[in-house]
């Protein structure tokens, strides 16, 4: 046994409101430079829906991920070394700029600048990309909130796959259809393809906390790893010619603080903590051959922190004993491994991902009380739970590779949480046949609640710092954010770039946008280095001074 750490995230699906704070934010913090326009290192998709890039699940299509050879031996699907070697140059199989979208701003300029006419002026979209007239079809959040569902809803591979198999269970009338938000990061798995498809080298896993990067100066520009990657969360930037993804805000989180997706999480349903596995069971877990027990075996690979045995391992293997205490105190392991109520996202493509997800509950809560049912009661939500709005066939393609039993156990525990603490919240004592019914214990079912529904700030998010001592590593195998045009192009910062200093965003107007791709320097500032025109209220600490006219000034002798 080989004990590693691993950095990972849960996220609770029962509580995303789909507000895209996270989005915005990340974007704010690392994709906000010229080349980097379309990307989104975090999205929320609505599903049913296509997702982002569009029907980025049809891996027919895309070869994204892994398969079994006929040896039952991993092989990427896209193909081998020699089948990379003949496509090096063309690469065509991954998503065009139409599949993302091409993203655009607005001619606010002849808006505001418009001699006095009859007709009154507008601003007409640009593109990003060309700097020319353009016609909006499609954006990361096309399908929010089931926009167009009942046009486009069939074109989600897993309703598409779900209905080659029964052509009723996915329908989109009004009053039969359902929604849920699916918040999505780059996984950093355990078995990341993206990192074996690279032909440079430039994709690597940190030994200390698993992450997965890539190092721009390694990097040429193949875009192999989009390809290979199955979730298509490895983004082209077209100005450097270089790829790029979610860095996990590692430069956060070696000082202890949690991504900046988490923290600015309006619904608090992101989780942060430690995972230990043993390293030497990966490819005998990636290998499973029933793709249905791909779940299991990626459980059955995570450690244990307060078993003797893998302390001491972890000891050997060189894991400092504050990151074992941080282990221990995780709540990404307690609820994926103790509680089992967290899932992978598409464990079928057998990269091993290290982002999981609870699944959603709530609707099926929301139309019992609709129908005038208790709807809490663990005998309607227990007996409800296989007619779920959301069906259970749905889930189970995200979740558990089509295996419905897991995921039916899962809402069982989860709707065995409700029952029991309705009864604790209303003075009641806790009825302990509830918890018996789904294998738990009255005092593990209490401990869960506290997790998802009250748990504070250090509860939900266990970061242990980086050590000193490791410094040099981290060094060595950076991700070499200094790059021109980089998210480190300033001196860095562990709230985003250079703490607070406003940087070239592509929400300014067309020209402006077209001055900062052209010019030498990164924006217009003024002699003592601040940008003018604007202020960057997302990403501001109060460093700095804002534009004359944004705050009006007191004049003298007000109050």
């Amino acid at each position: 046994m080989r004990v590693m750490a691993q950095m990972g995230m849960v996220m609770n699906l029962d509580k995303c409101i789909g507000c895209h704070t996270c989005s915005v934010t990340c974007k704010q913090a690392w994709t906000n430079r010229a080349g980097t326009e379309y990307v989104w290192f975090n999205n929320v998709e609505t599903r049913p829906g296509q997702g982002y890039p569009r029907r980025y699940e049809d891996q027919e299509t895309w070869r994204g991920g892994w398969t079994l050879s006929s040896r039952g031996s991993l092989k990427l699907k896209a193909g081998g070394r020699v089948q990379k070697l003949l496509s090096i140059f063309a690469s065509p199989v991954q998503p065009q700029l139409a599949d993302y979208y091409e993203p655009w701003t607005y001619d606010y300029d002849t808006l505001i600048k418009a001699p006095l006419g009859d007709d009154f002026p507008v601003a007409r979209p640009k593109s990003l990309i060309t700097g020319q007239n353009t016609k909006i079809s499609w954006s990361a959040n096309w399908d929010d909130n089931l926009g167009g569902s009942t046009r486009y809803g069939h074109l989600d591979p897993v309703v598409e796959k779900l209905r080659q198999e029964s052509e009723q269970a996915v329908q989109f009338e009004l009053e039969k259809t359902f929604m849920f938000y699916l918040p999505r990061i780059c996984e950093h798995c355990l078995n990341p393809s993206c990192m074996a498809s690279c032909p440079s080298g430039a994709i690597y896993k940190r030994e200390e906390d698993g992450i997965v990067l890539v190092d721009q100066d390694r990097c040429r520009g193949w875009r192999q790893c989009i390809t290979g990657c199955p979730y298509k969360k490895i983004y082209f930037n077209h100005k450097s010619g270089k790829a790029e993804k979610c860095t996990f805000c590692y430069p956060r989180v070696e000082v202890g603080l949690p991504t900046v997706c988490s923290e600015t999480c309006v619904g608090r349903l992101r989780y942060l903590g430690l995972f230990l596995y043993d390293v030497d069971k990966v490819t005998d877990a990636a290998t499973t051959p029933d793709e249905g027990d791909l779940y299991q075996a990626q459980l059955d690979l995570l450690l244990d922190p307060e078993d003797p045995e893998v302390i001491a391992a972890a000891r050997r293997d060189g894991i400092p004993d504050d990151w074992m205490d941080a282990a221990r105190r995780s709540p990404v392991y307690a609820l994926a491994k103790k509680y089992q109520v967290a899932l992978p996202l598409h464990p079928e493509y057998r990269t091993m991902p290290m982002v999981w997800y609870v699944p959603p509950l709530s609707p099926v809560v929301d139309l019992l009380a609709e129908q005038g049912h208790d709807a809490e009661s663990k005998d309607v939500l227990f007996g409800a739970i296989d007619a779920l709005r959301i069906p259970a066939a749905y889930l189970a393609e995200l979740f558990t590779a089509g295996r419905t039993d897991i995921i039916t156990h899962v809402l069982s525990k989860l709707a065995a949480m409700r029952s029991y603490m309705r009864d604790v919240s209303m003075g009641r004592d806790g009825d302990p046949s509830i918890p018996a019914a789904v294998g738990m214990s009255e005092e593990a079912l209490y401990e869960m609640y506290r997790l998802m529904a009250v748990a504070k700030y250090e509860e939900r998010y266990v970061v242990p710092t980086a050590h000193v001592e490791r410094a040099h590593e981290l060094e060595e195998l950076g991700c070499s954010l200094d790059y021109d045009e980089g998210p480190g192009m300033y001196e860095s910062g562990p709230f985003g770039e250079a703490s607070g200093r406003p940087a070239p965003v592509a929400v300014e107007t067309f020209n402006a946008l077209k001055e900062r791709q052209t010019a030498d320097s990164a924006a217009r500032t003024d002699s003592s280095g601040q940008l003018t025109g604007r202020v960057n209220l997302l990403n501001w600490d109060g460093n700095g001074t804002p534009p004359d006219g944004v705050f009006p000034r007191k004049e003298a002798g007000t109050r």
